[in-house]
């Protein structure tokens, strides 16, 4: 343990507790989880398969169902996730349509 750390109060426990930890625990509770269509935990670069043919708007272009999606990346919103395919520039899928490979 180090003992030069600042501690700071957390009123949520009214516990003192070193700077560090709180920050560590709070950055925990602000973690986004986003699950797939059948409640897989997704992480960046998770690869994904399309579970339902998907209308693309803008890009005039149809997924189909079973479709491979690569290394996804995690937005911060629960529900949706960036993705690339090739052709569709700025594809963002909803979870709710994807299955994790």
């Amino acid at each position: 343990m180090n003992t030069d750390e600042d501690y700071v109060y957390d009123e949520a426990s009214g516990e003192w507790m070193a700077a560090s930890e709180l920050a560590a625990q709070r950055a925990a509770e602000d973690a986004v989880e986003v699950r797939d269509a059948v409640g897989n935990l997704l992480a960046d670069g998770d690869a994904v398969t399309l579970i339902k043919d998907l209308e693309v708007k803008g890009a005039g272009q149809t997924l189909k169902q079973g479709t491979l999606i690569k290394s996804i990346r995690l937005t911060g919103d629960a529900q949706e996730i960036d993705c690339k395919y090739p052709g569709i520039k700025g594809l963002v899928l909803r979870a709710e349509f994807v299955r994790k490979r």
